[in-house]
């Protein structure tokens, strides 16, 4: 049975692709690139933490954290304010915005497999909007059925229904062509993205339509422990799924024909993999509202550092972009302070100008 699927691989071309997939690129070595992006990750959150309207110095910033892990090792020396700004109000936010971030990331490059299309992303394939409208319906309505698991739950739901919905648009005879996956993406988030504007426009509550709209925008304000929690949670275990089914992914860049001759079931996998990401989708827009571009910015960088092996590119996805994110978070947050501009915004301005640019390098060849 082995020694016939490897004669049928080998007659497909999948062997070749797989053992490219599978080769280290050219360059620093895999552990050196992984220590980099995590002491930028680490780099990032200190200067979270520190910068702010009240400055916390650097040193100071890691001896309350060291103090709240082992009060023994080190003799409080800062005011209770000090400590209560690093710990209650700027830690939590901080570590919302690198789940947030590596989420994102570790999503689109499981959205960028599973399509087999580089130019898959969560927002561009209306998945972000399918959980806005989601999340948009519990804000205006006020629903609270299943107390705090209400905005999650309908966040996945809307974005697990946008997320098929594009999926089955973009395929016709059994293929799926990068141009109508595009096509199908952007248009099922322009109609998801009026249902959740007409949502908030006929709301009769100011208050309620004012926060859904900053929500709609992205942004992390606000954040308290309480929240983090869920969406730590949900990153954490679907990260975790995706690198034990790393072989099936990178199987898939092959191509469908070449991944099924090999023994996988592309369907039902494909299937359990969407309704995985549409759970962390879901329940990262319910956190922070829409945030685009990470997704599909992220893996590629990702990709050109340590290659398209999945194995690799997870984990280096996830650190850069829980960085990414808390810079972009600190710099909404710092760059026209008092005020705060909604991180979704900057990410927008980076990532939009990167897409423009893959589609041209992506049409060029």
């Amino acid at each position: 049975m082995k020694a016939a699927a490897s004669e049928e691989a080998a007659g497909t071309g999948v062997g070749p692709v797989v053992a490219t997939v599978r080769g280290r690129r050219p360059g620093l070595p895999y552990p050196v690139v992984l220590a980099f992006l995590g002491v930028l990750v680490a780099g990032t959150a200190t200067a979270g933490i520190a910068v702010g309207s009240i400055s916390v110095p650097t040193g100071q910033v890691w001896s309350i954290l060291l103090h709240q892990v082992v009060p023994a090792l080190v003799e409080p020396t800062w005011t209770p304010v000090r400590e209560t700004i690093v710990i209650d109000v700027r830690l939590p936010r901080v570590l919302l915005a690198g789940v947030v971030g590596a989420g994102l990331s570790v999503a689109g490059m499981a959205l960028q497999a599973l399509v087999r299309n580089p130019l898959a992303d969560p927002m561009l394939l209306g998945v972000s909007s399918g959980a806005s409208v989601g999340a948009v319906l519990v804000l205006v309505l006020n629903l609270s059925l299943l107390g705090l698991f209400t905005l999650p739950i309908a966040a996945f739901c809307g974005a697990l229904a946008a997320l098929v919905a594009v999926y089955f648009l973009a395929r016709s005879g059994g293929r799926m062509t990068t141009v109508r996956l595009v096509l199908a993406g952007v248009a099922t988030a322009e109609v998801l993205s009026a249902v959740a504007s007409f949502l908030i426009v006929t709301s009769n509550d100011p208050h309620k339509t004012q926060s859904a709209l900053r929500w709609m925008l992205g942004g992390l304000a606000g954040t308290t422990w309480t929240t983090v929690w869920v969406p730590v949670g949900a990153v954490l275990i679907g990260t975790a799924v995706l690198l034990g089914v790393c072989r099936p992914l990178n199987l898939l860049l092959a191509g469908e024909e070449a991944a099924a001759a090999l023994g996988l079931d592309v369907h039902r996998f494909r299937g359990a993999l969407f309704t995985l990401v549409a759970l962390m989708i879901g329940t990262i827009v319910a956190v922070s509202g829409q945030i685009g571009f990470v997704g599909l910015i992220m893996p590629h960088v990702v990709r050109l550092l340590v290659g398209a092996d999945h194995r690799r590119a997870l984990p280096a996805a996830a650190l850069l972009g829980a960085a990414f994110l808390i810079a972009a978070d600190l710099a909404a947050r710092t760059i026209m302070s008092p005020e705060e501009i909604p991180v979704g915004i900057l990410t927008a301005l980076v990532g939009g100008p990167f897409f423009l640019w893959l589609m041209r390098r992506k049409a060029a060849r």
